[in-house]
């Protein structure tokens, strides 16, 4: 793990805090058991290369593969079930090596922010069953996207993206970060390899000091 001087540190969820990215593929497996394996193959992997994007935006092109029409009920009635198959699994995942302690060790050395895209409501129970929720200054959710999040937060903060840095995991968050000029992290993973032969960033594979 890097020494990290910012005064404001953006981060990620999935992949980041918790070792999530892969239960939240085995929750899209079940959610659309019923289509033909090359689809069900072919949505993982898309949720696998695709980390940092909302399930409002997957969901209904997954509908789409699937050969269902994306009637608003429905898309609505496959969000509450993805919802209840993911949010205990998702408590119950692995920390990220070294993460937690990190966290509660410098939440008042730095301003901590969550930038996630998992959905307002469930990020913040999520975060409350963990009893983490009080060391972010700020927890943002889907629908609102992260580069909007960062931007506003810096804003509101009057925070330089100089003295600031995300740590993320997928492309999108570096992304996010980039349309801000925010530097970045990218905590590597074993379904990252591809982003980490692209992007020219520091790179960490844990949070042991």
């Amino acid at each position: 793990m890097v020494k990290i001087s910012a005064k404001a540190i953006f981060w990620d969820f999935d992949g980041v805090i918790k070792d999530s990215v892969s239960l939240k593929s085995d929750a899209f497996s079940e959610l659309f058991s019923s289509s033909d394996k090359a689809v069900v193959n072919k949505i993982n992997e898309h949720h696998e290369l695709n980390g940092g994007v909302s399930r409002y935006e997957k969901i209904p092109l997954y509908l789409e593969w699937s050969g269902k029409d994306c009637l608003e009920e429905r898309v609505i009635k496959y969000e509450k079930k993805f919802s209840k198959l993911v949010k205990l699994k998702v408590i119950q995942s692995d920390w990220i090596p070294g993460v937690e302690n990190y966290l509660r060790k410098h939440f008042n050395d730095h301003e901590f922010f969550l930038i996630t895209a998992t959905p307002q409501n469930e990020i913040e129970e999520i975060l409350e069953a963990l009893h983490i929720k009080h060391l972010f200054k700020k927890i943002v959710g889907s629908p609102i996207k992260k580069e909007i999040a960062i931007n506003e937060i810096l804003k509101e903060r009057k925070i330089l993206a100089k003295d600031s840095v995300m740590i993320g995991d997928s492309e999108h968050d570096y992304i996010a970060a980039k349309f801000n000029k925010v530097p970045f992290i990218l905590r590597k993973t074993m379904l990252n390899r591809h982003v980490q032969e692209r992007l020219n960033c520091i790179m960490i594979d844990n949070f042991y000091e």
